[in-house]
């Protein structure tokens, strides 16, 4: 019965592959696809809605992390700004500081590196120098000696060598309260000493010691909150501008200039990444760098962070704009990163890429003789090819 069983069966088979024009195996593989697709489709799907879910949730944590991270820190809106007056207290002693056919003034003058303006405003004397570190040096000077009285060019030597001395030790105990108030471990003597010198460093009226120690404070906060290295984090957040320190006399971006710096003093491949990335010009490498760059914006766009008026900034961003749009073959342009930067758009029939080369450098040269800005503009032209084709 069994024999006869397996042989009804068998012939039910082979009449089935008769008729489908295939085998069993076949029919099994053919099976298998239907059923292995329909799954991959509802994996798809299912995957699909995951990550939308995912992505809802991530944005709504980040906002309660940024939320929290703004109301965890308290800083006065108000900065003082650049000093570059000192008062006198009298108008006879104008007359001292400038001396006999003018010997004090050029003896303050080459000593300390400044210009001093000296005009009808009353009991005043402006102090003008690019460099924030000579700036302070001759203030401190000139309220020294307005105060010892003794003004000739013999004192003045004197006195701006004890003055540098007495700011070098300032500087110093800046960066060390700076550390400390981070609670930062170990950190070389040099990189201490420029965190000190940003105290004197000024962006948009913005001191820059006290938005990198807001940008630490942000950025320590948020990485305790996702559970990273929290330490990492707030070191990362100060030394990111510290090309600050010295890119007033040194050639070059404050971004390469405190990659460097960092690098020469040993300091985590993280936070060469945090200072690299913080402005965009390369790709973070992981999450304590987005953080920075978090922080960072977050401490230059709370109110009273930063002063420049709102007419010289939108002159600035047009002038920028009306310079790339006078170019032949330009189409449009777009300044961007708050006039750091400027997208031009060429049209790809007017130009070649190697004309794109040109333009860029020709726009650059441009605004180096034509405008006055503080830092770098980055100038990118872009030409995009496209190749079109109507079936009919």
């Amino acid at each position: 019965m069994e024999r006869q069983l397996q042989t009804k069966i068998d012939g039910q088979v082979a009449e089935l592959e008769r008729i489908a024009c295939m085998s069993a195996a076949e029919a099994k593989e053919e099976l298998f696809a239907i059923v292995e697709k329909r799954t991959a489709n509802e994996m798809t799907a299912y995957i699909k809605d995951k990550e939308e879910e995912a992505k809802a949730k991530s944005a709504e944590i980040a906002r309660n992390v940024i939320a929290l991270a703004i109301q965890r820190y308290s800083q006065e809106e108000t900065m003082e700004r650049t000093i570059s007056v000192v008062g006198l207290p009298t108008e006879e002693m104008k007359g001292r500081i400038i001396g006999r056919e003018g010997r004090n003034i050029r003896a303050i003058e080459q000593a300390t590196g400044v210009d001093l303006i000296i005009d009808d405003t009353p009991e005043t004397i402006t102090i003008s120098c690019f460099d924030p570190i000579r700036r302070e040096i001759a203030r401190l000077t000139l309220e020294h000696l307005i105060k010892d009285g003794r003004i000739q060019p013999g004192r003045i030597e004197e006195v701006v060598s004890k003055m540098t001395k007495e700011l070098e030790e300032v500087i110093q105990k800046t960066g060390e309260d700076a550390v400390f108030k981070l609670g930062l471990g170990k950190m070389d003597r040099e990189l201490v000493r420029l965190i000190g010198r940003l105290r004197y460093r000024y962006s948009y009226g913005q001191n820059v010691l006290q938005h990198s120690i807001e940008v630490a404070t942000f950025a320590g906060i948020m990485a305790a909150e996702l559970g990273l290295n929290q330490n990492l984090a707030k070191r990362a957040g100060l030394l990111h501008d510290i090309g600050k320190a010295i890119d007033f006399e040194v050639e070059g971006s404050h971004v390469e200039l405190g990659v460097k710096v960092a690098k020469k003093h040993g300091e985590h491949p993280v936070v060469l990444n945090a200072i690299e990335a913080h402005h965009g010009d390369v790709e973070p490498k992981g999450l304590i760098s987005n953080l920075v760059a978090a922080a960072d914006t977050l401490s230059a766009a709370r109110p009273g962070a930063r002063y420049e008026s709102m007419e010289n900034y939108i002159n600035r961003l047009e002038n920028l704009e009306k310079i790339a749009n006078s170019f032949d073959g330009i189409e449009r342009s777009f300044a961007i990163q708050a006039g750091r930067e400027i997208r031009v758009m060429a049209l790809p029939d007017r130009l070649k890429d190697a004309d794109c080369e040109r333009v860029a450098r020709e726009i650059k040269e441009r605004i180096e003789s034509e405008l006055t800005y503080p830092g770098q503009i980055k100038i990118t032209v872009v030409r995009e090819t496209r190749a079109t084709e109507i079936a009919k």
